[in-house]
């Protein structure tokens, strides 16, 4: 007799799914760009995640196109302290020059995972037009996946955005697990992103698979 229940090689619907949420991914031109953490911190050093380059440069894809269609861009920065990996008056802690602010973009300071909590990017959210409870479109891309990437993410839903991760713009790194084993970054990222599609947002594979 069939109890219906999903094995090991059919996974179970999402919670987004569920409660019938849309995953469609959104139009960039419609939404606003949140650039998080793309600090030099993570490029080199005790901090250096895998595949940093490589999200980098998707970034800085991702701007170029945001600036292009007018897409309001918020920068975050994670301000550690001084003579910390995350030192914002150092080389080491500033956002790296690929994906530097321009005139006229926003940047937000923030000391915790989530770049809402204790932040001033409602408040900057809201005068550019994304106010919170309105559904509005929010693209992420950053560092590290994880982390403040995942917790931005659920920072945004639970305030009522619609937020949206490209994927190729994240990087993690490996991380020692409860029982003492390596879980790769490779394991970590995609659980990562795992964790957001299943209520807390949408997932595209790559800058293009973003409608313009």
């Amino acid at each position: 007799m069939s109890t219906n229940q999903p094995t090991a090689n059919q996974p179970t619907a999402t919670l987004r799914e569920v409660v019938g949420l849309d995953s469609r991914p959104p139009r960039l031109s419609e939404s606003a760009l949140v650039m998080i953490d793309f600090q030099n911190t993570y490029r080199s050093g005790v901090m250096a995640l895998e595949g940093a380059e490589e999200a980098l440069a998707a970034g800085a894809r991702l701007l170029e196109r945001a600036r292009a269609a007018g897409t309001p861009v918020v920068h975050i920065i994670n301000d550690g302290g001084e003579n910390t990996p995350y030192d914002i008056r150092a080389h080491i802690g500033a956002i790296s020059d690929e994906v530097a602010p321009v005139d006229g973009e926003a940047v937000v300071v923030k000391r915790f995972p989530n770049s809402f909590h204790a932040t001033e990017l409602e408040k900057t959210l809201t005068g550019l037009g994304f106010e919170p409870g309105s559904g509005k479109d929010l693209v992420l891309a950053g560092f590290m996946t994880h982390m403040c990437v995942n917790y931005t993410a659920q920072g945004a839903f639970n305030l009522g955005y619609r937020p949206t991760v490209v994927a190729e713009t994240t990087a993690t790194r490996a991380l020692a697990t409860p029982d003492g084993t390596v879980l790769p970054a490779a394991a970590l990222q995609v659980a990562a992103l795992t964790a957001v599609t299943d209520l807390f947002g949408t997932v595209v594979p790559t800058v293009d698979a973003l409608p313009a």
